[in-house]
């Protein structure tokens, strides 16, 4: 029988090896096809790449002291590392709440119709990224602060269940009127970004359906019949922002009871990291579920292989002749 800390070693590997694995991939089939496109960068793809760089941060910095936790490791983290794992990780979870909003905004302001109250946001949204990426940020770092000050390292280590728990950093007690204004403030920002979230995915599924609805009246009952490519979008934005959604009340809820718990829970503290740490490790999985990054990349791929093979038979057979581009070809 393996014992729980060796369970929980395998859980945080493999939790960390296949987000870590997915989120590098689709952060690295982006890059590819942006140095290797003639078109200007899309800023749904912009989006995504931020997204899939705060995932990786979020995963690491969440899972990685639980993961030496289950080690035995005692004294891993200083004053410092405390500061800057917390402090990063915290700021990670709101920008991945701020950015997956904004994402499933962008998406339905785009895909509006013509005659839709939206559509003066068509012409400004793009130019509207940057200075989001930047208040996102600005608003997080702003929120999250005070960790820099508040966190350090803790080196009291107890015996529970004869397991070593170690609690790698701790966090000074808030006075009442400070605790109740950082309350307020996570709230409020959750609350707007998770509505904003919901109402525009509501919005970008109503319309996908009635388009649908309508195509199905233009084709024969067997291409009706087909999955259109509205319904794998449709498909592609209810699992996003269901998994979303379904992640970050479950993670909330753990959270809450674990706060009003008298003594500290090794197992629920584990299972929190774990829960929180799901939406960023299945994220990239499902961006490329259904998304044009894969084949724009495989298409991108054989281009270049045609390119290849056609200056190898240039140079061997017409040494004289200059090599291959994409447009000779």
């Amino acid at each position: 029988m393996f014992s729980s800390d060796v369970i929980w070693r395998i859980l945080f590997l493999f939790q960390i090896c296949i987000g870590f694995m997915g989120n590098s991939l689709l952060f690295m089939l982006y890059m590819f096809i942006f140095l290797n496109q003639d078109q200007p960068t899309k800023p749904i793809d912009l989006i995504c790449v931020h997204v899939t760089l705060l995932n990786v941060l979020a995963i690491v910095f969440r899972l990685l002291p639980h993961l030496v936790s289950s080690f035995g490791v005692r004294h891993f983290l200083d004053d410092v590392s405390c500061k800057a794992i917390l402090f990063t990780y915290r700021v990670t979870w709101g920008l991945s709440i701020c950015m997956t909003s904004l994402l499933s905004a962008f998406q339905a302001v785009i895909i509006s119709p013509r005659n839709s109250k939206w559509v003066w946001l068509k012409s400004k949204i793009s130019t509207s990224i940057y200075p989001s990426f930047l208040s996102f940020w600005i608003l997080n770092v702003l929120i999250y602060v005070h960790l820099i000050k508040s966190v350090k390292a803790y080196h009291n280590f107890t015996l529970v269940d004869s397991d070593y728990v170690t609690h790698y950093c701790q966090t000074k007690q808030f006075e009442h009127h400070h605790l109740i204004a950082y309350t307020t403030t996570i709230i409020i920002r959750d609350f707007l970004f998770v509505v904003l979230m919901m109402w525009s995915s509501v919005y970008t599924v109503n319309l996908l359906y009635k388009h649908h609805q309508r195509s199905q009246h233009l084709h024969s009952p067997s291409l009706a019949s087909q999955s259109s490519p509205e319904i794998k979008a449709t498909h592609t934005i209810l699992l996003l922002i269901s998994c979303f959604i379904f992640y970050y009340f479950s993670d909330n809820f753990v959270a809450y009871f674990l706060f009003h718990t008298p003594e500290k829970n090794l197992r629920l503290e584990r299972m929190t990291a774990m829960i929180s740490s799901c939406y960023p490790t299945i994220c990239p999985f499902v961006l490329m579920r259904n998304n044009k990054i894969v084949s724009k990349w495989t298409s991108s791929l054989l281009k270049m292989r045609i390119i290849f093979s056609w200056d190898t038979f240039n140079r061997r057979c017409y040494p004289q002749l200059p090599m291959a581009t994409e447009e000779s070809l």
